[in-house]
């Protein structure tokens, strides 16, 4: 998922992402600060990996989808992901309340669920994840390297932001 263009040979920072997973809600600080950092120099794409265990993830990528097919899907993830508790409590009807009071079409954020029109979406990125050897979320993969932010949170923005520059760095010579 992306819903800013950035230029076609920004760098690319997939985030492997589940969106009932408060490790990822740690991250959006980190996510944060480098869109703040390198706004569109850097692409930074959420890719779906809901795990067995959080019951409404899987819904929750669907529903991420649908925002970004509705235009917006980050503050859609960021406001899902902050409030991860009330998801895990309430489950889909909390995915339409979000998309409502983010002035989304509630009603049809609750057809897609039903209809599953994203699912194939939801089910590719978390083949290809598996593919890679994504195991928890988040997961980061930047310039071919893959940090896993499931088993620590530390020092991991420090080595995206080291990854990026030196990426940049590369395509500006």
């Amino acid at each position: 998922m992306n819903d800013s263009p950035a230029p076609t040979d920004a760098p690319v920072l997939d985030v492997w992402c589940d969106l009932q997973c408060p490790d990822c809600r740690s991250a959006l600080d980190d996510l944060r600060a480098l869109r703040a950092r390198y706004g569109d120099r850097l692409e930074l794409r959420l890719r779906h990996f809901p795990l067995e265990k959080n019951k409404h993830a899987f819904a929750a990528a669907q529903a991420a989808e649908e925002a970004l097919e509705q235009g917006n899907g980050w503050e859609y993830v960021e406001a899902v992901l902050g409030r991860v508790e009330e998801l895990d409590r309430k489950g889909e009807p909390f995915l339409v309340e979000v998309a409502r009071e983010l002035g989304l079409d509630a009603e049809e954020f609750d057809t897609a669920l039903v209809d599953g029109r994203h699912i194939l979406i939801v089910d590719a990125d978390q083949a290809e994840g598996q593919a890679i050897g994504v195991t928890g979320t988040p997961t980061y993969v930047i310039g071919g390297e893959r940090l896993d932010g499931g088993k620590s949170q530390e020092g991991l923005r420090e080595r995206v932001t080291e990854i990026t520059d030196r990426l940049l760095a590369e395509r500006e010579q």
